[in-house]
């Protein structure tokens, strides 16, 4: 199934294969549907996976599909970029990287880059059922922009790489979660998918490949190493095609 998408300021072209759609996808919607049923207020599920794995995409599109598959409920994709510190902050603070100080903005993507208490108590406010604002992140602006859309649905899809992160802080996001889904794949497949990325975003090829080695890379193996169990575990082994762990 053929979907498009502007993720992030991105235009992007995506293919999912029809069996997983029929086989993983739906019936996804369908538990999410039931838990709703059975809870009768707002569900949260959260959806972890290392960067480039395209879980932006693939939460969008589950919202998508849900128009036809539990047209009863409405279902909302928002993501956890949106928490990013901005810019300007992580151009005059820094972290300690292999026992080095650098840049916080060199480092961008990494888990102490992103305003983890703001984004537990947003969390805290949608799960009530109360409709509010959500903020998302613009690849070209390089920053968030805060109230970008209004959380309404009856199930909202939460993805980001952290969401199950097994570290202080992040574990307890899972406590508010309804049912969690964990994504991963190859680490090649997800470098060259990085790659094309940062690349889209205006940048060289070359300092794309800097970057996503010295940054992305090392937030890929933090996600594939220490990703809390799921409620379902999926491994994507090539574009829209994903298998039941």
């Amino acid at each position: 199934m053929d979907y498009s998408i502007n993720i992030n300021g991105i235009d992007v072209q995506a293919k999912y294969d029809d069996v997983v759609v029929e086989e993983i996808f739906k019936p996804l919607l369908k538990k999410l549907a039931d838990i709703r049923s059975d809870k009768k207020c707002r569900v949260l599920m959260l959806m972890a996976a290392p960067p480039g794995a395209g879980k932006s995409t693939l939460a969008s599109f589950l919202e998508y599909l849900a128009k036809d598959v539990i047209p009863e409920y409405k279902v909302q994709a928002i993501g956890m970029d949106g928490f990013h510190r901005r810019q300007e902050y992580l151009l005059t603070h820094s972290t300690i990287v292999d026992g080095q100080e650098v840049l916080m903005v060199d480092v961008k993507g990494s888990p102490v880059t992103f305003d983890l208490e703001k984004l537990v108590s947003r969390i805290q406010h949608v799960i009530k059922d109360n409709d509010c604002s959500w903020p998302v992140y613009d690849r070209h602006l390089h920053n968030p922009v805060e109230d970008a859309i209004t959380i309404d649905a009856d199930i909202l899809i939460l993805e980001g790489n952290y969401l199950l992160l097994d570290e202080p802080g992040w574990s307890g996001i899972r406590d508010f979660a309804d049912y969690t889904v964990s994504i991963k794949a190859d680490e090649s497949v997800l470098r060259n998918r990085l790659v094309d990325r940062k690349a889209k975003s205006g940048n060289t090829r070359e300092k794309a490949e800097k970057f996503v080695d010295f940054s992305d890379m090392r937030n890929v193996r933090l996600c594939l190493n220490h990703t809390g169990k799921a409620d379902l575990e999926l491994m994507m082994v090539s574009d829209g095609v994903f298998h039941i762990v």
